[in-house]
């Protein structure tokens, strides 16, 4: 049985929410996508051939953990997700979830990163049913580093208020911040090979897609 690609149910589920809430309120989330996207932020986070930064963060149980550590061993891919109250979020997490054994042939591995706290970040594990590391990155510093951090415009603060998504009490840090959703494929000297941001939330990279290119740059 053929599964699903990623892109298929984001598409998905962007369709259905767009058809069932008050089109002011997606106005203002899209809106809110062009002028982050006007920022330049894709443009400025760390590229292909540049040194990753090596950060030591607590994992859902609050161990640290050095980044380094992991891509040392293996491919390291590293997936920036805003939280478990976002379901785009979840279904990237999930997606990658049912890609373990392909990332394990590629001797790669995975870990998410968000702001959350980690109990928030533990939730989230245990709800998607995760087995690789989630990483709790509430100060920003990995978000910062890596070039994905922005802080949200007001009307999208007023829109999450009112939707009960308090992110400075779910991030532990007191700040409307969040990272742009973004995936980066690190390899043992610690290089990015692989950067996909995209200022629009609703769009990520295909995990098929990304082993594809770890396959290809791992055999030549």
């Amino acid at each position: 049985m053929t599964s699903i690609s990623l892109q298929t149910q984001l598409t998905d589920y962007k369709a259905g929410f767009i058809a069932r809430v008050d089109p002011t309120r997606v106005a203002t989330m899209e809106t809110a996508t062009e002028q982050l996207r006007a920022s330049g932020i894709e443009s400025t986070a760390l590229k292909p051939g540049q040194p990753a930064p090596d950060m030591v963060l607590p994992n859902a149980l609050g161990r640290r953990v050095q980044l380094s550590s992991l891509w040392q061993n293996g491919t390291l891919i590293v997936l920036f997700y805003r939280g478990g109250w976002c379901p785009y979020c979840n279904l990237e997490l999930q997606a990658w979830q049912q890609q373990l054994d392909a990332v394990a042939a590629a001797n790669a591995r995975v870990v998410a990163i968000s702001p959350q706290t980690p109990d928030n970040s533990l939730t989230t594990k245990e709800k998607n049913e995760l087995a690789f590391e989630v990483l709790s990155d509430s100060s920003l510093d990995a978000a910062r580093g890596f070039g994905v951090v922005f802080d949200m415009p007001e009307a999208l603060i007023e829109l999450y208020s009112k939707a009960g998504n308090d992110l400075p009490v779910l991030n532990g840090n007191g700040r409307w911040s969040l990272p742009v959703p973004a995936t980066f494929v690190i390899d043992t000297a610690g290089v990015i090979q692989l950067a996909h941001v995209d200022a629009d939330y609703r769009n990520r990279a295909e995990p098929a897609d990304v082993l594809a290119h770890i396959m290809r740059v791992t055999s030549n």
